[in-house]
């Protein structure tokens, strides 16, 4: 039997659900066929999430409408009544008990007894043996959590489910944490699923990776189902389209342009978190004119440079090592003093670092540049307004007034108030990092054109992004970040990502990446 003619394992028909006055899903109808891999893909609120998250049990449809799985409408109140019925779920974020062994990880919750009452490890270990070896899964069971990397803890999450007669997995942005080669073993072991049957769920953003994983897509947008076709017939074009509702510019034109003075300069930059080195004599130079791209798997650093970049001054933050910015030694000096020197900084995470949720949208523009918009230490609210106005038109953020709440904008509009923010000040050195996480594609594709703008006005940028693609889209020069060192640098084209991934993985030397 081919896929095309499989019987269908799962079913939504007009399925709805609404929280409050929010509508997440709208009558939304798609199948997915038995032993197939399936993405479902959409931007950010699309619905897709809440969906799966029906299909677990986790959220009850509203009513009217039918799922179906293997021909039954399901009416399932809790996780446990899917499982039972064969539904396995691996969320986005992993949830595994670091201290414990994986084997303990793994059959929580459904121990095995020994006759006396007592769990019976020695059968688990064999049943979990069988299966791992029989998909390409094989993790150390006697070893903590805590000490194994994330694309085995991934490979436990998934025997978690396996162990539990999963037939239908689903898996919430499966790559989002794994390196390129993670990802190519994660890719060989949905093929072993398959091949045994399976009917795998993908949730993801990376258009890529669909036509990769994939045998059909179905396209959320809205809260309902924009299209639905065999992978075969898509494009990363097409999918993006359907996804937006408009035609999407996706390759970027990023002409060759001489960089300038250093603007940017770290050197022999370390800090220690704790008994752990975080940061090992780092160093870099970003020139004007250019993007340096800092790649890496998330927890390798990248979060403790960018705090050594603006709090030096505070006590433990950094061990050793010098900053300059714009010729001036700024190693200790508070972050205010550094954004007043003309550095915008785009955190990672907007909500805790960027933002104040509570507060409009006016006052999040002039968040530490008050004093811009004062006279005689008065605030002009008439200047604040002229100037949110023009960054509102600019930067297209919706909607388009100044007085509602972060909170009511979505997460690609809350982004593009902190890039308006940091980008209209004119800056002279850009601290973009995670500049399109949690965003939808037309977002992504506007802040990558306002990136390259910068770029082109003489900024210097440094990227750090763990979206690989975003770094080879956007940078003139790559330095990959492992373990707290920087392990290569690669220029433009001299690098693809498959070469990136193995150093990202700690696989190879500074001198061989040079």
């Amino acid at each position: 039997m081919t896929a095309s003619s499989a019987p269908f394992a799962v079913e939504f028909e007009q399925v709805s659900k609404t929280f409050g006055d929010v509508v997440a899903n709208d009558g939304i109808t798609f199948k997915v066929r038995a032993g197939t891999i399936h993405g479902i893909i959409g931007e950010n609120g699309a619905g897709k999430s809440t969906a799966m998250k029906m299909l677990y049990g986790l959220y009850r449809p509203d009513t009217g409408g039918a799922i179906r799985v293997d021909g039954r409408e399901v009416h399932f109140r809790t996780p446990q009544d899917a499982i039972k019925l064969g539904i396995g779920m691996v969320h986005q974020h992993f949830m595994l008990a670091g201290p414990y062994t994986v084997l303990d990880n793994i059959i929580l919750g459904a121990e095995p007894r020994s006759r006396l009452g007592t769990v019976d490890r020695a059968a688990a270990r064999e049943k979990l043996t069988e299966i791992a070896k029989k998909y390409g899964l094989e993790v150390p069971f006697d070893r903590p959590v805590e000490r194994v990397p994330v694309g085995v803890q991934q490979r436990i999450e998934i025997l978690k489910a396996l162990y539990r007669g999963c037939e239908i997995l689903i898996l919430d942005e499966p790559t989002a944490v794994l390196t390129p080669p993670e990802v190519e073993k994660l890719l060989a072991n949905l093929k072993s699923l398959k091949a045994e049957g399976k009917t795998i769920l993908i949730i993801t953003h990376k258009l890529k990776e669909v036509l990769s994983f994939t045998d059909e897509v179905t396209v959320f947008r809205q809260g309902k189902v924009s299209g639905g076709l065999p992978t075969s017939e898509a494009t990363i074009q097409k999918l993006a389209d359907l996804m937006v509702g408009r035609k999407v510019t996706l390759s970027l034109d990023v002409p060759p342009r001489a960089p300038e003075a250093p603007v940017l300069e770290v050197k022999e930059l370390s800090a220690s978190r704790g008994p752990v080195k975080a940061l090992s004599e780092v160093g870099f130079v970003v020139r004007a004119g250019e993007i340096v791209g800092i790649a890496g798997v998330e927890g390798n650093g990248q979060s403790e440079l960018l705090e050594a970049l603006f709090h030096s001054a505070e006590k433990g933050v950094i061990d050793s090592g010098t900053i300059r910015i714009l010729g001036e030694d700024v190693t200790g000096v508070r972050a205010a003093e550094i954004l007043r020197m003309g550095v915008g900084f785009v955190p990672e995470d907007r909500h805790e670092q960027g933002l104040l949720l509570d507060r409009s949208v006016e006052d999040n523009f002039i968040l530490g540049q008050q004093s811009s918009y004062a006279w005689y230490g008065w605030l002009r609210r008439r200047w604040v307004r002229a100037a949110i106005s023009r960054a509102i038109t600019t930067f297209d953020i919706r909607p388009r007034r100044v007085d509602v709440n972060m909170r009511g904008l979505s997460g690609g509009n809350q982004q593009k108030v902190i890039i308006a923010r940091e980008f209209e000040k004119d800056p002279k050195v850009l601290v973009v990092a995670q500049p399109t996480r949690g965003v939808d594609v037309g977002a992504i594709e506007f802040i990558h054109g306002r990136i390259l703008k910068a770029r082109e006005a003489g900024v210097g940028v440094l990227l750090v992004s763990s979206e690989l693609d975003e770094i080879l889209q956007l940078a003139d020069r790559i330095l990959v970040l492992y373990a707290g060192r920087v392990l290569a640098e690669f220029k433009r084209g001299e690098a693809d990502e498959k070469k990136i991934g193995q150093v990202m993985g700690g696989g190879k030397s500074a001198a061989e990446g040079r």
